[in-house]
This record gives structure tokens, C-alpha cells and sequence, in this order.
């Protein structure tokens, strides 16, 4: 494999549906309770798709410096094991990609905020420095989170509320009603909870060899049964907040389209239940990405139409 093929391969594209599905949904909800900045909203992808890359770099880095990724390791060949890049190769890969989340999520809170450096900015900001910390802590150091079976929890609140009500707020400028509002709170926490399974399925394919490792994932802990009954957690509760949002916001019979799209998801579900780890969930998670992805363009067409119909009929009923 040529060096740039390496580097592709560790930035993990199939993973990057899931900043994608995040920024989509923060957008959405914003339009739909309050209005869309378009210039905010890239940013908000190009920030999220750095730091997503950051993510994948250092725990490329971290695991293959803790001896997990050996030739035990049944995922795809990382970027430090297949020895086409080296060690520092990889550091300065990290280091550009820090300040690449740096300067895109600095200048999203600059053209968030209108230029005003208040107390909010600096929550922000601060919040911004913490998300790249964890990017960076998930494998590297002694004291990496991800593994003591913290991950989950992790990725649970940067890709659910933190980067979807981040990107709610930057987008209406901090219009928040929280007594209308509060129920943007569901549909961000159903995408956290999806793509914790994303991270769920990753570990149950590396159980044995994170095991091995040393490696205390969630799977680990709990043993294969119970992770698989985790799983099923993850998924249904995710579904069930969304289709709960949907009824409760805007009920129309179009939401109803929703119901097919999950199918990719649930199929996830019943694939780790029905399949013993194996290179096979390497096939798994990039449909469960996909998939995620392609649901929430679904409930988001969905809700929007659900929205406008109501709101024609709404005006039909004053004119009649």
C-alpha cells in the first residue's frame, strides 16, 4: 500500500458520516425552531470533520503504541501497523490536525458571535479545547480514557448534545426558548446514542484481542452477551427519541417514511446479534455509518415536510 493510500486509510473515512449526520441535524433543528446560518453551518462540518480525522490519528497512534494493534487485531490494517508510516510521521500528523481543529473551530466562534469576546466565547472555546483534549486522551497516555471503558460516555457527549446544540446555538445565534426548545435535547441525544453503537460495534469486533490487551472497553467489561444486549439499548432508545421528537414537534403522516429508513439501522442490530466477532463487522460498521447518515437525511426531509404541510394546512383552516 503507497504512503498516501496510508494516510487515506487512517483518516478512516467511513467514519466521517457521523460529524456529517451531527452538523446535519444541529443545522436542521435550528431552521426548524428558529432560522439557518449557512456560513456557521460549514464551519461547524469542517471543525467536527477535523476533529473527527484528530480522533482517528491518535488512536492509531495510542493503540499502536500500547502494543493493541498486533497481528491478533482482527479490524483493517491501521496506518503505525502496516509500517508505511512511522511514529513521528503520525505525531506530526496529529500536531497539524490540532491546529487545523484550532483554527477552523476559532474562527467558527468568531463569525458565531459577531467579533464579541464575552463569557459565552470563552465557555465555548473552552469547550472546543476539551473536545481536541479528548480527541487526543481517547488511547495516548497512561491515563487514556478509552481504556477504562470511558470511550462510550465520550463519544456519547461530543457527537450528541455538545456538537449538535453547539451547532443549534451558533446557527440561531443563541436564541434558545428552553421551554420550546428543550426538545432538540432528544434527537441530539438519539445521535450521540447511535454513534456510541458505531463505537460499540468496534469494540465487540476487538473484544478478544482488547481483552488481551489489557484494553477495559465496554464489551470487555461486560462480556459479549451483555454488550450485544447494550447494542440493542443504544439503537432502540436512539430510535425511540427520535420517532418521540417527530411526533411531538410536528405530527404528520410523512414521519411515518422514517420508519423504513431505520431499517439500515436495525439491520446493524441484527447482524451483531446474529455474528461472532470477526472481520465481518469491519463490513458492519461502515454500513452502520451509511446508514446513520442516511436516516437522519431521511427524518430531517421528513420533518421539514412535516413542518410546511401543517403549516399550509394550518393557513388553509383560517381561510376556510
Amino acid at each position: 500500500m503507497s504512503q498516501l493510500k496510508t494516510w487515506i486509510s487512517a483518516f478512516r473515512l467511513r467514519t466521517l458520516p457521523l460529524a456529517s449526520a451531527t452538523v446535519l441535524i444541529g443545522a436542521s433543528l435550528a431552521d426548524l425552531n428558529h432560522s439557518i446560518d449557512y456560513t456557521i453551518t460549514a464551519l461547524c462540518f469542517t471543525t467536527a470533520v477535523a476533529l473527527q480525522i484528530l480522533s482517528n490519528l491518535a488512536n492509531d497512534y495510542g493503540d499502536f503504541s500500547k502494543g493493541t494493534d498486533s497481528e491478533k487485531r482482527v479490524g483493517n490494517m491501521r496506518a503505525l501497523q502496516s509500517g508505511n508510516i512511522t511514529p513521528s510521521q503520525m505525531r506530526v500528523a496529529i500536531v497539524l490536525f490540532v491546529v487545523c481543529s484550532l483554527l477552523s473551530g476559532i474562527t467558527l466562534l468568531y463569525m458565531g458571535f459577531e467579533g464579541i469576546f464575552n463569557f459565552q466565547f470563552s465557555i465555548f472555546l473552552l469547550i472546543g479545547l476539551i473536545a481536541i483534549a479528548a480527541s487526543i486522551k481517547y488511547t495516548i497516555g497512561k491515563s487514556a480514557y478509552g481504556y477504562s471503558g470511558l470511550g462510550d460516555i465520550a463519544v456519547f457527549i461530543f457527537f450528541g448534545p455538545v456538537a449538535i446544540i453547539g451547532t443549534f446555538l451558533l446557527n440561531t445565534h443563541f436564541e434558545f426558548n428552553f421551554e420550546n426548545d428543550w426538545i432538540t435535547l432528544l434527537p441530539a441525544s438519539a445521535v450521540g446514542l447511535l454513534c456510541t453503537a458505531v463505537l460499540n460495534t468496534n469494540n465487540i469486533r476487538d473484544i478478544e484481542n482488547d481483552k488481551a490487551s489489557n484494553k477495559l472497553t465496554i464489551p470487555v467489561k461486560i462480556g459479549l452477551t451483555n454488550a450485544r444486549i447494550y447494542h440493542a439499548f443504544l439503537i432502540g432508545v436512539a430510535l425511540l427519541f427520535f420517532f418521540i421528537y417527530s411526533f411531538m414537534h410536528n405530527f404528520h403522516w410523512v414521519i411515518f417514511f422514517q420508519l423504513p429508513a431505520s431499517m439500515f439501522i436495525i439491520k446493524n442490530l441484527v447482524d451483531v446479534w446474529k455474528t461472532l466477532p470477526s472481520e465481518a463487522y469491519n463490513k458492519f460498521l461502515k454500513e452502520l455509518s451509511l446508514g446513520i447518515l442516511f436516516f437522519v437525511v431521511i427524518y430531517i426531509v421528513t420533518n421539514s415536510a412535516a413542518q410546511t404541510w401543517n403549516t399550509i394546512d394550518g393557513i388553509m383552516k383560517i381561510v376556510k
